[in-house]
């Protein structure tokens, strides 16, 4: 077993909720085993690396992203943590005020990663023309917004 695998007991929990890796009208290739795909959606989401640097030992990168898509659309994650999470209430592990599964996503601006600022030379809407001064000249919308222009980081 590998570091981000499912050992045998973890898989053995949630292998009922995947599908039969036989189609249901019999036709067609049977899908690769759910497992090992299972791993490879692990590994993705725990390294954060592009689906197209899976290792080979996952299969095809294409499978296992069409895969975590199909379970996400048809709600199998879902049932997964619903199950689990039953079965940890049951056995009173779970505080209910203390959990949280945060799913978003918080981008950063260019100028976060190191991009260069805007030159000085753009139009800016609230200077006006041949004003070179950074700080705004025109009043800002609702009290508060000028309050806290005028008393700066500071003042909060």
């Amino acid at each position: 077993m590998r570091r981000y695998e499912l050992s045998d007991r973890q898989w053995d929990r949630i292998a009922s909720f995947f599908q039969d890796p036989t189609h249901d009208d019999g036709r067609g290739r049977p899908w690769n085993d759910h497992r090992m795909v299972l791993n490879g959606i692990l590994w993705a989401l725990h390294t954060g690396a592009p689906w197209r640097d899976l290792p080979e030992r996952y299969g095809p990168w294409q499978t296992v992203h069409n895969r975590f898509r199909l379970w996400t659309r048809d709600g199998t994650w879902a049932k997964i943590l619903d199950a689990l999470l039953a079965e940890q209430d049951r056995r009173g592990r779970i505080g209910h005020d203390l959990w949280l599964i945060d799913t978003s996503v918080i981008r950063a601006s260019r100028a976060a990663a190191g991009a260069k600022k805007k030159s000085e030379g753009v139009a800016q809407p609230w200077r006006e023309k041949g004003d070179t001064t950074p700080r705004a000249t025109r009043p800002c919308a609702g009290a508060l917004a000028g309050r806290l222009r005028d008393e700066g980081a500071s003042g909060l």
